[in-house]
């Protein structure tokens, strides 16, 4: 027998005499190596279902915390209060006529023109569409609507601002008014304001309340768009225009926390601005169509009256906003110091000039001063340049005003007029040469 058949006889003895339970774990082993990947799968089946054979057993699994229930989104404002409607010129008979069915006057109005603004509630069997038509049969209130509500188109708050750089008034280049003979009076219908803010010590300010018994409204908004109108040129907040005399109406009620106007405190408020002979309206905020509204937005550009009304933050699909979308009235949009449009701010052809309005310096409610963005505080801007060209040129009408200040607007976006900038972005005139004249009385 030669030494390799001894040696491999020898060897065989020895692997014969290792213990049963070594030899299978060497062998497990060396299978789990040579195909990992598949075992490593089945393994891991195998130890998921290693409990199925007691049904008292649980798998050991972290228990999971139930899902957050999702927040509901707010409901919409509401578009228009209940159960009424508006008429102006209704006369005596038609109004007898109407109580006889049913309606019930709510609140009364006699316009500085001799006619009754009328808040009608209506009867409960009558629908909102078939009240209003009811009442526009009637041959003395044709363009009898619903009580619409319309709302300040504030949209952000912000923080402190750094600097008189956030005044922005060098982006369009602004101009003192100095020199250049009195400016005209001009009017807002606003919220409240705090006429005991520093930023009005010296300000021309009268603010007329229309005091419905409602709950007032609070003085934020009011207080920032009169600042950047009249704020004195010395405190922290100077305005536009400080030596322009202003009549604010505050024709805003809080209901909770909805802050808003209705067509028929709009109709009064603008009526009462007509008789105090301002020539610029600064109007910021937006709601619906209303045709009596529209009615007194007519009336009030006959007497050469100049309107500028707030685009609204609605957003780039949202439908026209009013009273910005009337013919007579200049519709302003906000844009940001790059020149670009306010994200939240409506589309439309109706929009005419676009002016600051993105983290703008102004009046805080109760003291000091803060930023501010919406199309809200673009208005003033557009309203003070009114009134730079009329301190020039008194007497411009309502068109000829319209047709300098979009002429004279610096183009945004796409060339020519568009959906989104109007005209482009609004520019002062150019400084006066010379003492303009005094205005008639």
């Amino acid at each position: 027998m030669s030494k390799f058949i001894v040696a491999a006889l020898t060897a065989t003895l020895m692997l014969a005499l290792q213990p049963q339970h070594d030899f299978g774990r060497l062998t497990l082993l060396a299978a789990a190596h040579a195909d990992d990947d598949d075992d490593e799968g089945e393994g891991r089946r195998l130890r998921r279902g290693s409990d199925d054979d007691d049904d008292d057993a649980q798998p050991r699994r972290r228990a999971r915390a139930p899902a957050p229930p999702r927040a509901q989104p707010a409901p919409p404002p509401p578009r228009r209060a209940a159960n009424e409607i508006l008429a102006r010129g209704l006369d005596e008979p038609d109004l007898a006529t109407l109580q006889a069915e049913g309606f019930e006057v709510i609140q009364r109005r006699v316009l500085t023109g001799g006619e009754s603004l009328l808040r009608l509630r209506k009867p409960a069997a009558l629908g909102m569409q078939a009240a209003r038509g009811r009442v526009r049969q009637l041959a003395s209130a044709p363009a009898a609507d619903f009580n619409h509500f319309y709302r300040t188109g504030q949209a952000e708050d912000g923080g402190p601002c750094p600097g008189r750089q956030c005044l922005m008034r060098e982006m369009i280049g602004w101009v003192s008014a100095s020199g250049c003979g009195p400016l005209p009076r001009i009017g807002m219908v606003d919220t409240g304001l705090n006429e005991d803010h520093i930023a009005f010590r010296s300000a021309r300010l009268r603010v007329h309340r229309l005091g419905d018994g409602a709950q007032p409204s609070d003085a934020l908004h009011g207080t920032a768009v009169a600042a950047l109108l009249v704020g004195d040129e010395d405190s922290r907040s100077p305005g536009l225009v400080p030596g322009a005399d202003l009549v604010a109406v505050d024709a805003f009620s809080k209901v909770r926390s909805d802050e808003r106007t209705d067509a028929f405190a709009l109709i009064d408020a603008l009526d009462y601005l007509a008789a105090q002979q301002v020539r610029i309206v600064n109007l910021s905020l937006a709601g619906p169509p209303n045709d009596e509204l529209e009615r007194q937005i007519g009336l009030l550009a006959e007497r050469d009256v100049i309107m500028v009304a707030a685009a609204g933050n609605f957003g780039p699909r949202a439908e026209p906003a009013y009273p910005a979308a009337y013919d007579s009235v200049l519709a302003v949009t906000a844009v940001d110091r790059r020149g670009q449009v306010y994200r939240r701010a409506n589309r439309g052809d109706y929009i005419d000039l676009a002016a600051p309005g993105v983290d703008v310096w102004t009046a805080a409610s109760v003291s000091g001063a803060r930023t501010k963005t919406g199309t809200s505080y673009a208005v003033p801007f557009v309203t003070a340049a009114a009134a730079l060209w009329l301190q020039q040129q008194p007497t411009l009408s309502p068109d000829e005003l319209r047709a300098r200040m979009t002429g004279a607007a610096r183009d945004l976006g796409p060339s020519g007029r568009d959906a989104t900038f109007g005209n482009g972005l609004l520019s002062p005139p150019p400084p006066c040469t010379r003492q303009a004249p005094a205005p008639a009385p």
